[in-house]
């Protein structure tokens, strides 16, 4: 479809009004309330929409580095409120949608919904999947319960200790790149970290959790413990709780509607904490059998059950996951999948998106790492990472070459 930039922002902010009122969420704000919680005001205050142009192709973007290319250009900056949007449009003709949202109020998974439910109105269809605000989905148990396990996940904020005075260091600066990976390199270190064991027993180990692997004793392999006092390295990653809360009570079936809809956060970040040296020295089977073992808690229903139970009984204080809690005691790095992002289920009337990424540029200094599939569909990946300087320098000289800068060449756009 040849479609006038003027035309396509209006079908895009036709459908954005309409599809806010399915997601009101997204135009309200985020207030304060009299116990000292943060609590979402749903006052229909609106979205910010900016409307672009920039001087350039989309083949000639440096998608390799987006602080560069993308940071202050093609993702907007919310002033206020809970998303802004910003339609670019490019000199080749092609279309740019950047998206900021409050992870406060949504998770990645909540902002797929609504960027599927978008696009479905934008194309005059009906609606998917109706997202659910339905809290009563996680209300806390009584009496509540929860294992011992949560409190080595999560902390109050008002327990940690100081934070330490920081000594600048140009290699603790933390920066933003992005990455392809073939799925053939994907599919050898899955090989690796599904070798047999010592019993004979071969060990069945996802994509993920090979990759994590991978990526966590890479980096570790360029930590050099004299030099920086570091003799452990904490690894998480993200699980969604949505399908390991569904009930198998054939009787919960609109309960199970609600969860898969449900709008807001619903995660938890299991994490490792091992050796330097024995991340160094130790097989990558080894490695991911570790991960394997810290993803196994959060896997479970009762897992979930009992995070919901743990937040209700330390309210109102604020709490925070315990692998961001570092106080210069070791690096930590976090794994959050993108691999069902839906971009083959965005299309708002002129075809599937080229190129897509998540871009999460906190200030902390816990490194953020997201796989999606690639645009292709053949099994290759797009990986986001944001990692201190030092240990995106380490990536890019280690032998295995897995990790290769994101160029257009990649994405076909050439």
């Amino acid at each position: 479809m040849n479609l006038e930039f003027n035309s396509i922002v209006k079908i895009l902010k036709t459908s954005l009004a309409e599809t806010l009122v399915s997601y009101y969420a997204f135009s309200g704000e985020i207030v304060e309330n009299t116990a000292g919680e943060l609590e979402l005001l749903c006052n229909n205050g609106g979205v910010s929409f900016i409307e672009a142009f920039g001087e350039v192709e989309l083949k000639e973007i440096n998608f390799y580095n987006p602080d560069e290319s993308i940071e202050g250009k093609f993702v907007p900056k919310k002033k206020h409120g809970v998303l802004a949007i910003q339609v670019t449009q490019l000199k080749c003709g092609g279309i740019i949608v950047g998206c900021t949202f409050d992870h406060r109020v949504a998770d990645a998974y909540s902002a797929n919904l609504f960027l599927v439910s978008w696009s479905e109105l934008a194309q005059c269809k009906p609606l998917s999947q109706l997202p659910s605000f339905r809290r009563s989905s996680l209300l806390s148990r009584h009496p509540g319960y929860y294992d011992d396990s949560i409190d080595d996940l999560y902390v109050p904020i008002s327990t940690l200790p100081p934070t330490k005075p920081e000594i600048l260091d140009p290699n603790d600066q933390v920066i933003s790149r992005i990455y392809y990976v073939t799925g053939d390199k994907i599919e050898h270190l899955q090989s690796l970290a599904n070798c047999h064991d010592k019993k004979g027993m071969k060990s069945q180990r996802s994509k993920l959790e090979s990759f994590s692997a991978f990526l966590w004793k890479t980096i570790a392999c360029g930590i050099n413990i004299e030099m920086s006092g570091f003799n452990n390295f904490r690894f998480g990653i993200v699980v969604d709780g949505r399908t390991r809360l569904i009930s198998n009570n054939v009787d919960d079936n609109n309960h199970d509607k609600s969860l898969k809809g449900y709008f807001g956060n619903v995660l938890s970040i299991p994490f490792g904490e091992k050796k330097v040296e024995d991340l160094k020295e130790k097989s990558l089977n080894w490695v991911a059998n570790v991960v394997h073992e810290f993803l196994d808690i959060a896997k479970t229903q009762e897992h979930f059950l009992g995070l919901i139970d743990w937040v209700e009984a330390h309210r109102p204080e604020p709490s925070m996951a315990k692998i961001y809690a570092m106080n210069g005691d070791g690096p930590a790095v976090v794994v959050s999948s993108g691999q069902h992002f839906p971009a083959r289920k965005i299309n708002f009337g002129w075809g599937q998106p080229a190129f897509w990424s998540y871009h999460f540029p906190w200030a902390g200094k816990v490194g953020y790492v997201m796989p999606m599939p690639s645009p292709k569909g053949n099994g290759d990946w797009i990986v986001y990472m944001h990692l201190l300087k030092w240990q995106m320098e380490f990536i890019e000289a280690s032998p295995s070459h897995v990790f290769e800068p994101l160029t257009a060449n990649y994405l076909n756009m050439i």
